[in-house]
């Protein structure tokens, strides 16, 4: 018992010391890291502080390792969805699954504890669509697999549950999480419904990106034409979806052709032709407040426009989304060309160029690469427990 006390502590004294060294990163306020990196240098305004951000990611690659439960079978467990609308939750289970990266099998050793459920694959196989939303049995599952790994295992009562973490893209993964109160409240919840109305705390849960890859693949979505040829001031379409998307759709769809916003795009017109001749990219929420349009956006080098309300954006800690995106508030949706028409044309180009270099911060790769989507998040829930200190009980 002592000397499993003894390793926690020492988890502890390494995480004080990476503490220390990104503080003191985070003093040299150059727009440019100072450390080598053979893959790459963060710089430029698209960071709050790219000495701190660089610092910490090498720390990371250097020193982080999560234990994944073992416990709970497949399709519900250790198992996700790699295509479609939650692409990005399969993704991070598969590559979790595989081991290539951060993984221990030493649970001593872990300085974080991944609880491997799937809510799309509990959702799919639990939920019974006629039951007028009676999600409970999505709940119970969650509440039983919680049961049988803090019975099992000393690591979630001994820090009831904060370096543990659940990850979700579906709708309802605040939901799924609300049915156990550690997991709500102490728990990193790593979630593409990253709403703040509805529990999300940004100092202890992390902001995930949803996408919408259809065939699982990122090929052929990745990039756009040059400025030159984006003609279109601003662009959306799709469907009715919440009272946001009503909104758009009542004050500009078939209105201009500048903010060219569709419910259905014509026959023959192609979605990704649209977005790479696009210079501004209409990202509103829909029932809930993530849109996989906003990775859509960056992949086709269209400059994101946030619609929402309470919506906390991916990687927020690391990037600053206000140099290479626009935000704009629900009642000012009937102002949006207005708006979009003030920003110069020398800012748009620099807004432009830095959505080109933030995008390798969500490209999903196939294996993961350094600074991708994956390690991007897997450095939130590192940052997280940074700021999180346990006990000895």
């Amino acid at each position: 018992r002592a000397h499993k006390y003894s390793k926690l502590r020492r988890i502890e004294a390494t995480l004080a010391k990476a503490r220390y060294s990104i503080r003191e990163a985070s003093k040299i306020r150059n727009l440019t890291s100072t450390f080598h990196d053979p893959d790459y240098v963060p710089r430029g305004p698209i960071y709050r502080n790219a000495n701190a951000f660089h610092r910490s990611y090498l720390e990371m690659e250097r020193l982080f390792k999560i234990f994944v439960y073992e416990e709970g079978e497949p399709p519900m467990f250790h198992d996700g969805p790699s295509k479609d609308i939650y692409a990005s939750e399969g993704r991070i289970i598969h590559e979790m699954e595989k081991g290539r990266y951060y993984r221990t099998y030493d649970p001593d050793e872990a300085f974080v504890y991944y609880l491997p459920f799937s809510v799309v694959m509990i959702v799919e196989h639990v939920y019974d669509r006629g039951s007028n939303y009676n999600v409970d049995p999505i709940g119970l599952v969650v509440k039983d697999y919680i049961h049988i790994v803090s019975h099992k295992h000393s690591f979630w009562n001994r820090s009831m549950g904060h370096d543990h973490f659940m990850l979700s893209c579906h709708d309802w993964g605040p939901l799924a999480s609300s049915f156990v109160d550690r997991l709500f409240n102490n728990a990193i919840r790593v979630l593409c419904n990253a709403n703040t109305s509805e529990g999300f705390k940004p100092a202890k849960d992390v902001s995930f990106p949803e996408m919408n890859l259809k065939t699982g693949e990122v090929t052929g979505l990745v990039g756009g034409y040059p400025t030159s040829q984006r003609t279109i001031l601003a662009f959306f379409a799709g469907h009715l979806h919440g009272y946001i998307r009503y909104l758009l759709l009542d004050s500009w769809k078939n209105k201009d052709q500048d903010v060219q916003v569709y419910e259905e795009l014509p026959q023959g017109i192609s979605y990704h032709t649209k977005l790479r001749s696009s210079k501004f990219c209409l990202c509103p929420s829909g029932y809930e407040v993530a849109s996989p349009r906003i990775v859509e956006a960056i992949f086709a080098e269209c400059v994101p426009v946030l619609i929402s309300d309470n919506y906390v954006p991916p990687f927020s800690d690391v990037l600053n989304w206000s140099s290479f995106s626009v935000q704009v508030d629900v009642k000012d949706i009937p102002n949006i060309k207005k708006i979009l028409m003030g920003i110069s044309e020398r800012q748009y180009l620099k807004m432009q160029r830095r959505v080109k270099q933030v995008q390798r911060h969500f490209v999903p790769n196939e294996p993961p690469k350094r600074y991708d989507m994956f390690h991007m998040t897997i450095h939130s829930i590192w940052l997280r427990r940074l700021n999180i200190h346990i006990r000895d009980q």
